[in-house]
């Protein structure tokens, strides 16, 4: 994570995603709980990290913004976490979940 103005930051490394989604228009906002790694803590000053991950219908992704507590923050992902993000996000069962919130919008 890097804080907005700071020259320095730390790599977080990612364990599990627990995802929410939900269809707006012809995109899908998935809402993206992450566990850290133990020897990656989140750094002082974020309570509760999460994605907010904007992609189309067919799953590719749009852009990705941390979140703290559900409202934008003053940090931003390194290229590392942001990989990591978006490897979960090409995951063929996330691909279907994103896939499925998006034709739900079309009945």
């Amino acid at each position: 994570m890097i804080r907005y103005g700071s020259d320095e930051w730390n790599e977080l490394r990612f364990h599990a995603f627990y995802p929410k989604m939900e269809a707006r228009g012809s995109l899908v906002d998935v809402e993206l709980e992450m566990e850290l790694s133990a020897l990656t803590p989140a750094p002082a000053g974020l309570t509760r990290l999460t994605a907010f991950i904007i992609c189309t219908a067919d799953g590719t992704i749009v852009e990705m913004t941390p979140r703290d507590e559900g409202c934008d923050c003053e940090f931003q992902f390194t290229a590392e976490e942001k990989a990591q993000l978006a490897s979960y996000i090409s995951l063929p069962g996330v691909q279907e979940m994103i896939a499925k919130v998006s034709s739900q919008m079309d009945l």
